[in-house]
């Protein structure tokens, strides 16, 4: 029975950049939906940072953008050292920190998340530097091309259809993560859905 349910099981594909507050959300959300039903989740790296590379932003936006690089080539490096699934526990020590804990520190951040992890403390030099960026931009690629156009945080592939979203102000808990999920399903299978959007309420990270 076991090996059935993990035969139906869906694929799903969390892209997401470790400073962005609605790909913390979303992935939540998807680890809540893990919860109760079987899928198999992966979590890839996208970066926000490459995004708005050349964008003229608003100054407050692009130092955090600025800011960004740092857990994102980190998070780069550790995949590219010890492999894509590293990414789940990783991003979720530096998440826990940046989005739950609020704690600006970067540098901190990624010494007590390598530490939490188990991953080299030596992964940490990576932030400052431009070694691993053109891992970085490849996995933000791959993202883009998941979606068909360019896509902020998160994109979530769902059965082999990319969205950019589903864009969250809070994350679903029990029936609601579940219910929420089918309808991403289901929408992943309609080839005529493209775009639905409303207004955001205020954030909730928890």
């Amino acid at each position: 029975m076991e090996d059935e349910r993990s035969r139906e099981a869906p694929a799903v594909d969390c892209y997401f950049d470790p400073s962005c507050p609605f790909a913390w959300i979303t992935s939540r959300w998807l680890l809540e939906v893990e919860r109760h039903r079987p899928l198999h989740l992966r979590f890839k790296l996208m970066s926000i940072s490459v995004l708005n590379e050349h964008r003229d932003l608003e100054p407050w936006y692009r130092e955090f953008n600025d800011r960004a690089w740092g857990p994102a080539r980190v998070c780069a490096a550790a995949e590219q050292h010890h492999g894509t699934a590293v990414l789940r526990d990783l991003y979720t020590a530096l998440g826990t920190r940046i989005h739950l804990q609020r704690d600006k520190d970067h540098a901190a951040v990624i010494a007590q998340s390598l530490a939490e992890t188990g991953l080299p403390a030596s992964l940490a030099e990576s932030a400052g530097a431009d070694a691993y960026d053109t891992a970085l931009r490849e996995a933000h690629e791959e993202s883009q091309a998941a979606v068909g156009e360019a896509a902020g945080t998160p994109v979530v592939v769902i059965a082999g259809t990319g969205f950019f979203g589903p864009v969250l102000s809070s994350v679903p808990k029990g029936e609601d993560a579940t219910r929420l999920f089918d309808a991403s399903l289901t929408l992943a299978g309609l080839d005529a859905f493209a775009e639905l959007k409303r207004s955001r309420n205020a954030l909730d990270l928890s």
